[in-house]
């Protein structure tokens, strides 16, 4: 495992962290604690040192069982949070003292800790991010050690970018060969402030491990099926925006011009490409997955030519439909 200096907080993150949505099961089934230890311990054993949860995800049970783990472990280990989605309805006018203050002392029990190393507003609405009044709040958390550090996580360039007028460490971001847009503009501005960059979604919800065919269906319960035109939350964190059938045919040309048979791999060797990424966090539901996902810290670089084939390949599939979106 390769590590990076994670912006301002100056903690060397492992390249290849770990995002929670699916720990202790696939998408929509019922939550497995056991599942979830093991496939912490061996994203532990491989040199993950940055785990990425939320209060939301599996109703608690992540924050929950991340704490449990990592209760007398050796090594530091840095857990990102996220706050503001419990709210319902999911308004600006809910981002106020009172909730954030609520939320994070929910997070701070749950995971049984005196602070917390990352707090990241959950995807607000683009108007919390034009609110100081949120990020005084935060300040103020700061100040109190109940938080070390505090940052967004965004659907959109534009939200991130207002972002930065604050004193925030991170910014967590959608980007993948399917979603090239927050390298143009947003990552020489966070690298220019010391702000670390999370990179999220990095396989596109499945499409860039280049498994899928115009056949393949999900279940019921997964959001691959119930979101895939942003019923039920943006459409942009569902295969990162991009039509079904587009994306096979576009992950198929992929495979073809790098001559891969292991897309996911390269797909986030190529994430590590942009020194500005701090950490990349592909999700795990087995300790199978986290030997996968380690793979691209030690992969070769991406010579200049493949850098390009995945430009043109964007450039003709993708750019037309999604590029100004997010």
């Amino acid at each position: 495992m390769n590590y990076r200096v994670f912006g301002k907080t100056g903690f060397k993150a492992s390249e290849v962290s770990l995002g929670t949505w699916q720990l202790g099961s696939k998408w929509g089934d019922p939550f497995d604690e056991q599942v979830a230890m093991n496939t912490l311990q061996a994203a532990y054993e491989q040199g993950v040192n940055l785990i990425d949860t939320a209060d939301i995800y599996q109703d608690g049970m992540s924050e929950h069982t991340v704490g449990k783990f990592l209760k007398g472990k050796k090594d530091k280990v840095f857990v990102v949070t996220k706050c503001g989605r419990k709210l319902n309805p999911h308004v600006s006018a809910g981002y106020n003292e009172e909730n954030i203050v609520k939320f994070v002392d929910a997070s701070l029990k749950n995971m049984d800790v005196d602070s917390l190393d990352l707090v990241l507003l959950h995807c607000p609405p683009t108007e919390v991010y034009r609110n100081p009044e949120i990020f005084y709040v935060l300040d103020k958390l700061k100040r109190q050690g109940k938080i070390c550090h505090y940052g967004v996580s965004v659907e959109k360039v534009d939200e991130a970018l207002e972002a930065l007028n604050y004193d925030i460490s991170a910014i967590e971001v959608i980007f993948n060969m399917f979603r090239l847009k927050p390298a143009e503009e947003l990552f020489p501005k966070a690298s220019k402030q010391n702000v670390g960059i999370i990179v999220r979604v990095p396989l596109a919800s499945g499409l860039l491990t280049g498994k899928y065919s115009e056949e393949t269906t999900f279940g019921k319960a997964d959001h691959r099926c119930y979101n895939r035109n942003g019923e039920l939350f943006d459409k942009g964190e569902t295969f990162s925006g991009v039509d079904y059938m587009t994306g096979v045919k576009a992950a198929r040309e992929l495979k073809q011009l790098l001559h891969t048979d292991n897309l996911a791999a390269r797909a986030l060797r190529y994430i590590l490409m942009y020194p500005e990424v701090s950490t990349v966090i592909p999700g795990a539901s087995s300790p199978a997955q986290i030997m996968e996902n380690v793979k691209a810290s030690s992969l070769p670089p991406f010579s200049h030519e493949e850098m390009e084939v995945v430009r043109q390949v964007y450039d003709k599939h993708i750019r037309p439909l999604v590029h100004h979106c997010w």
